[in-house]
C-alpha cells in the first residue's frame, strides 16, 4: 500500500456534539457549559458543512472518519482520523481496515469506544471527470468503510462524498434532500455553524497542502545556493562535532546563532498571509546561517537545548525559525530536516496547535522514520497527552539540574517520562520503554555520539570526515561523501509520505 499521511485527534477534543437521532443531529460545541451557543446538525448538508470545523482545515484527497459516542443521552463527536485516498483501488481494502481499526482501537484505549461513525470521502475531479463521476468511482471505497466499521459493531450512520463544490450521500436516497446531481456546498464562513464555531474559537486554516508548504524544502535556484552552503559548512562542522571539545563549542555557536536569528524574526515587520510570512522569514535568514544551524542541530544535546524555547515570547520566533530551517534542508540534505521538523512540531504542540504539531512530526518521520524524539512526540500528541509534563522536564534541564546519570535528561527520556506519568494511559508503556532503551541499540554510543559518526571517526582518525563533492556520473549534479556515508541524501520522502503504521514505537535501530 502506498504511504499516506494520517491525522488522528483524541476522542475528548471534540468540537461538535454528535447525533441525537442517528445520522441527523449534532451540536456545537462539545463539553461546554449549557449557556454557550449550540448548533444542531440534522441534515447531510449540515454534516458536510461541519467537516472543516471538525478537523481545523479543509481536507483534500482524503478519507475522514469521525467517531460518535453517547453522552448524557445525546450523541457527541469523538475522535477523528484522516488518511489519503490510495490511487490504486487495490489498496482500498487495506486503507479502510487500517483507518477504521486505528480509530476504534485508539478510542477504546482512551475509554470512549465509538458507537457510530460518520465517513467522508473528499476528492476533486481529475481531467474530464465531474463531481458525480468521483462519487460513483469512490462508491466501492465507501462500502468498504461501512463493512469494516460494521465488522467492529460500529455502524456508519452517514457517508458523504465531497467533490467539485458539491456533496452526495451514500446512505440517503431521498431525492428531496440528496438529489442525484449532488447538493451545492454553502459558501465558507456563511452558515450558522461557521458563526458558532468562530464564537467558540474554532479556526479553519485552509488545507493540509498549504500547511505542509510551510515545511517543505524550496525547489528553485535558491535551493542550489543553500545546498552549496551546506556542503561548505559540513566538512569543518562535522569534524568539530566529532571532537569532544569542538562539540561543545559548536553547540554554543549554534544556539547563539539561533537566538540572534530569533530576535531578528521577532523584530521583523508583520505581514499578512502565511506565504508572505514565510517569504519574509526566508529573506531574513542567510544561507550560511541556515547551514550552520541545520548541521549543529544534528547533535542530540544541542537539539534538546533548543527544544526549551517552547513557551512565552520565545515560542513564536522559535517556531518560525524551525519552519525556515526545514525549508532549507534541500537536495541531499533531506534527512537533516528531521531535527527542525521535530522542533517545529514540539513547539506547535506546546503552544496548543495540535494540527501543525501532528503534521510537522509526521513529516519528520517521513524524513527519517527512525527519529525517536519525533516518534515519541507524534504518539503522545495523537494520544492526547498533556504537553505540560514534557515542558516541566525541559524547564528542569534549562535550569541546570542534573539527570540521574550526571547530565541533563535528553529529549527522548523527557518525552518517555512524561508519558509514563500520565495516569491510566496504556499507550505510555511503549513510549517509556523506548525512552529507557540503551542508546547503543538506537544508533548512538554510550557517550551520546551517533554510531555512524563514531565509526567514521575511527576510519579517518578524526581528522577528515567529509570530503569535497565530486560530480555524480551522468547527472551533472554533485553530492558530498558525508551524505553518502551517513544517509542524509534521502530525498523524496518528506511531504505526505509519513508512514502511519511504521510510526509505532517498537523495534530497534532508532535515530536520535
Amino acid at each position: 500500500m502506498t504511504n499516506h499521511s494520517e491525522t488522528t485527534g483524541p476522542s475528548e477534543n471534540g468540537d461538535i456534539e454528535g447525533f441525537e437521532q442517528p445520522g441527523r443531529a449534532a451540536r456545537l460545541p462539545d463539553d461546554h457549559p449549557c449557556d454557550e451557543p449550540q448548533v444542531t446538525l440534522r441534515t447531510p448538508a449540515e454534516l458536510a458543512d461541519a467537516l472543516p470545523y471538525l478537523l481545523g482545515y479543509r481536507p483534500e484527497d482524503s478519507i475522514v472518519l469521525v467517531a460518535l459516542r453517547n453522552r448524557d443521552g445525546r450523541g457527541r463527536f469523538g475522535g477523528r482520523a484522516r488518511l489519503g485516498i490510495p490511487a490504486n483501488p487495490d489498496d482500498w481494502d487495506c486503507a479502510a481496515g487500517q483507518l477504521v481499526h486505528g480509530l476504534v482501537t485508539g478510542s477504546e484505549r482512551r475509554g470512549a469506544r465509538p458507537e457510530q461513525m460518520v465517513a467522508y470521502l473528499c476528492q476533486e475531479p481529475a481531467a474530464g471527470e465531474s463531481g458525480r463521476d468521483v462519487m460513483e468511482r469512490l462508491r466501492p471505497l465507501a462500502q468498504k468503510l461501512r463493512v469494516e466499521c460494521g465488522a467492529l459493531d460500529v455502524p456508519v450512520v452517514e457517508a458523504l462524498c465531497v467533490s467539485a463544490g458539491r456533496f452526495w450521500s451514500y446512505c440517503c436516497d431521498d431525492q428531496a434532500c440528496c438529489p442525484a446531481e449532488g447538493t451545492p456546498m454553502g459558501l465558507p464562513g456563511t452558515s450558522v455553524l461557521a458563526a458558532a464555531a468562530t464564537y467558540a474559537g474554532i479556526q479553519v486554516r485552509g488545507t493540509l497542502g498549504e500547511l505542509r508548504a510551510r515545511l517543505l524544502p524550496c525547489e528553485n535556484d535558491v535551493a542550489l545556493e543553500q545546498e552549496a552552503a551546506l556542503d561548505a559548512a559540513a566538512m569543518p562542522l562535522v569534524s568539530r562535532i566529532l571532537d569532544d571539545t569542538g562539540r561543545s563549542e559548536v553547540a554554543e555557536e549554534t544556539l547563539d546563532l539561533a537566538q540572534r536569528v530569533m530576535r531578528r524574526l521577532a523584530e521583523a515587520r508583520p505581514v499578512s498571509g502565511m506565504a508572505a510570512e514565510d517569504l519574509r522569514d526566508d529573506r531574513l535568514l542567510g544561507h550560511d546561517e541556515a547551514a550552520t544551524m541545520i548541521l549543529g542541530l544534528q547533535d542530540r544535546t544541542t537539539r534538546d537545548r533548543a527544544a526549551a524555547w517552547m513557551e512565552g515570547d520565545e515560542a513564536a520566533p522559535a517556531l518560525r525559525l524551525w519552519r525556515a530551517l526545514a525549508r532549507r534542508c534541500v537536495g541531499s540534505y533531506g534527512e537533516h530536516a528531521a531535527a527542525p521538523l521535530t522542533l517545529a512540531g514540539w513547539v506547535a504542540w506546546s503552544t496548543g496547535d495540535e494540527l501543525e504539531a501532528r503534521e510537522a512530526l509526521a513529516m519528520a518521520l517521513g524524513a527519517d522514520p527512525d527519529y525517536l524524539f519525533a516518534r515519541l512526540l507524534h504518539q503522545a500528541c495523537n494520544e492526547g497527552l498533556d504537553p505540560e509534563s514534557v515542558r516541566r522536564c525541559l524547564r528542569t534541564q534549562r535550569g541546570g539540574r542534573e539527570g540521574p546519570e550526571g547530565g541533563a535528561p535528553d529529549g527522548e527520556e523527557q518525552a518517555g517520562r512524561a508519558a509514563e506519568r500520565e495516569p491510566g494511559d496504556p499507550s505510555s508503556a511503549p513510549q517509556a520503554s523506548l525512552a529507557r532503551r540503551r542508546r547503543t541499540r538506537s544508533g548512538v554510543t554510550a557517550d551520546g555520539m551517533p554510531r555512524r559518526a563514531r565509526a567514521a571517526r575511527g576510519r579517518e582518525s578524526g581528522t577528515k570526515i567529509v570530503r569535497p563533492r565530486t560530480p555524480a556520473a551522468g547527472t551533472g549534479r554533485t553530492r558530498s561523501r558525508a551524505s553518502e556515508e551517513t544517509g542524509v541524501g534521502r530525498t523524496g520522502t518528506r511531504a505526505g509520505s509519513a508512514r502511519t503504521a511504521d510510526h509505532r514505537a517498537e523495534g530497534g535501530g532508532e535515530r536520535l
